[in-house]
């Protein structure tokens, strides 16, 4: 972790080890911490990591909810050697998640990235400030241990999510295995349940026998170590995936939200969650202080438990590992970008506060008729015997168009908007990066044998460009000033995004749900 730093609020508690995160507990870490503080006036320490590697080319900043970054470890080094598990020193993500507070306060929703998803991990600083080279169709896990650090390189996965959704990461948090036990502990227990008996082997699938039990089938209570257990269980239940593993922890999660709010937001019930919680964290520079982190929590403590979601993003298998399948998951992004839930609200506060009823309006020209109005319709605009508008240029369309993106000025963060352009329009990214020469004034399309078709298709998007034949296979856009100084009208309008499909609505847990509901896959 490039650049970590303590920030100190009140009398210090001395040096802390490095930390390292379990699992997602953003959403009550940061509700609690920030509460607590505001209440108690808690001392100590919050642990930042340092902004200098997180990424120049990123997504634009948006007014339409927040999204909070949550990575997980399965390090076990220092003081959480002795909680369990695995060897070896080197951070590896083992649980992240993308939370997206909405706009109306009211409504979050947090999705879980598998850890064995195939995907394209961007340039990255290491700790000895260089940077690596782009790395392609790639386990996800991996970006985590980028620079191969004990605290693992929380910038580096944010780049990589930022790349992978097109969304802005305003916040990382991490949460380390010896906090996350005595938050466990402090809250009083977290009521899980149990699809099934689980014996020692299906905690370490080396031992050459089925063990004693461990846990009994059913619903039960852990704290501490068995919270621990609880989290980690992948073996012996349905296919022993991490998938499996990732619904358990959002059960969990939602668990223990439910457990804190019943409690009471008061001081008596806070103080030692509140000195747990922030025990735990490293966070981003933009919550390092009492005042930011308590600002930022009050903005969640109104978000209800029904309304508090869960989802995973669209998958599916690729041999052993994970395949992000398009374009569901791209429609979950937009929707998230747009402000809109899973089930197709719209979350701004001039959407759902309105009432619940308040939905999106179907896209323009009508419904499922996308080539035109219905039968017998007519348009409210003008008379029928008004004349035609011209037609209007058909869409872009980049299904299946594959090519890369490179900035060719100074102008930070192009690359990505570009990038977002592209992909909103259905082309795959399959990566940014910085142009050798930044001095470019126009944009150039460059594409390899047989490509020429394809290149003047995302021409179209770029006012001014230009397509180039080159020896190179694939597409190559590279961006100049005059993309950065005037984007042509054709490059701002992004299509409506399409609907996020049911079967991720469908399949969404909410934090007060039936613990024992839908706990395994396969």
């Amino acid at each position: 972790m490039t650049g970590s730093r303590k920030v100190t609020a009140g009398g210090g508690r001395g040096s802390r080890l490095g930390r390292t995160a379990l699992t997602g507990l953003s959403f009550l870490v940061l509700l609690v911490a920030g509460v607590g503080w505001g209440y108690l006036n808690l001392t100590g320490q919050i642990d930042t990591f340092g902004a200098d590697g997180i990424s120049g080319d990123r997504p634009p900043a948006s007014p339409n909810g927040q999204n909070v970054l949550v990575i997980g470890s399965d390090t076990r080094s220092g003081a959480n050697r002795k909680l369990g598990g695995g060897k070896g020193t080197v951070g590896r993500s083992d649980t992240v998640f993308l939370l997206h507070v909405y706009a109306d306060h009211r409504h979050a929703v947090a999705v879980s990235i598998p850890r064995d998803s195939m995907v394209d991990i961007p340039a990255c600083r290491t700790p000895s400030g260089e940077w690596t080279a782009p790395q392609h169709h790639v386990m996800f896990n991996g970006a985590f241990s980028v620079g191969e650090t004990a605290e693992g390189n929380p910038a580096c996965t944010q780049n990589t999510v930022e790349h992978l959704t097109g969304l802005r990461v305003d916040h990382t948090v991490v949460v380390d295995f010896s906090g996350f036990s005595a938050l466990t502990s402090a809250v009083g227990g977290v009521p899980v349940c149990l699809p099934q008996d689980i014996y020692q082997q299906d905690l370490s699938p080396k031992r050459p026998t089925r063990g004693a039990l461990v846990f009994a089938k059913g619903p039960q209570t852990v704290s501490g170590q068995r919270a621990l257990d609880y989290v980690r269980i992948r073996h012996g239940i349905g296919d022993g995936s991490d998938i499996g593993r990732i619904k358990r922890q959002q059960a969990f999660i939602g668990s223990l939200i439910k457990k804190v709010k019943s409690q009471g937001l008061n001081p008596t019930t806070l103080l030692p969650l509140a000195d747990a919680a922030t025990d735990s964290m490293t966070v981003d520079p933009g919550l390092g202080s009492a005042d930011r982190l308590l600002k930022f929590a009050m903005s969640m403590k109104n978000i209800d438990l029904r309304n508090t979601r869960f989802v995973t993003v669209p998958w599916r298998y690729e041999g052993a590992r994970v395949a992000i399948v398009e374009p569901e998951a791209h429609a979950l992004w937009a929707a998230l970008k747009a402000d809109r839930t899973i089930d197709g609200h719209d979350a701004k506060a001039h959407g759902l506060l309105r009432g619940p009823g308040a939905r999106l309006a179907p896209p323009a020209g009508g419904g499922i008729h996308r080539s035109g109005k219905g039968k017998g319709s007519r348009s409210p605009e003008r008379p029928d015997d008004a004349s035609p508008s011209p037609a209007a240029p058909a869409p872009v369309a980049g299904t299946g168009i594959s090519l890369a993106v490179y900035n060719g000025t100074t102008v930070n963060g192009l690359a990505a908007r570009a990038a977002e352009l592209l992909r909103a329009h259905g082309f795959t990214v399959t990566g940014t990066a910085t142009a050798s020469n930044q001095g470019r004034m126009s944009t150039v399309i460059q594409y390899g044998p047989g490509l020429q078709a394809e290149a003047e298709t995302t021409a179209r998007l770029f006012g001014g460009a230009r397509t180039m034949a080159s020896g190179t296979a694939g597409i190559q856009v590279i961006l100049g000033t005059s993309y950065a100084e005037n984007p042509s009208p054709a490059a701002e309008a992004t299509p409506t995004p399409s609907a996020v499909p049911s079967t991720i609505g469908d399949g969404a847990r909410s934090a007060d749900e039936d613990l024992c509901k839908d706990l395994s896959y396969g």
